[in-house]
């Protein structure tokens, strides 16, 4: 199971592998993902034989094998709320509810 390209959209990671699979998963998976930049979030490094992926603004990894299984990102409420007030002013975001996105996939 190797990447070979991924997208980050507004809402979505998406992961090629090199297998011809493509993954697809909610960015809400992912908080720092989902509150990084479009800038941040398409810098981006595959490594490790296409084994992780690595977003160093984000200081944000993911392994393929844990997109695959579906494993989300575990880090706690605290940790992100640290990681968002550490972040320079010009990139700071509004805080997201991820709550909120649901919504749209309601009918």
């Amino acid at each position: 199971m190797q990447a070979q390209n991924v997208t980050v959209t507004e809402d979505t990671l998406v992961v090629d592998l090199t297998d011809g699979r493509t993954i697809s998963v909610p960015l809400a998976w992912y908080p720092r993902l989902l509150y990084g930049t479009p800038q941040e979030r398409a810098n981006f490094e595959i490594i490790g034989d296409g084994k992780y992926i690595h977003w160093p603004g984000l200081d944000e990894d993911l392994t393929v094998a844990g997109i695959l299984a579906g494993r989300q990102s575990n880090e706690s409420a605290e940790s992100l709320k640290k990681w968002l007030t550490s972040r320079p002013s010009a990139i700071k975001q509004p805080v997201r509810q991820v709550a909120e996105k649901k919504d749209r996939y309601e009918k």
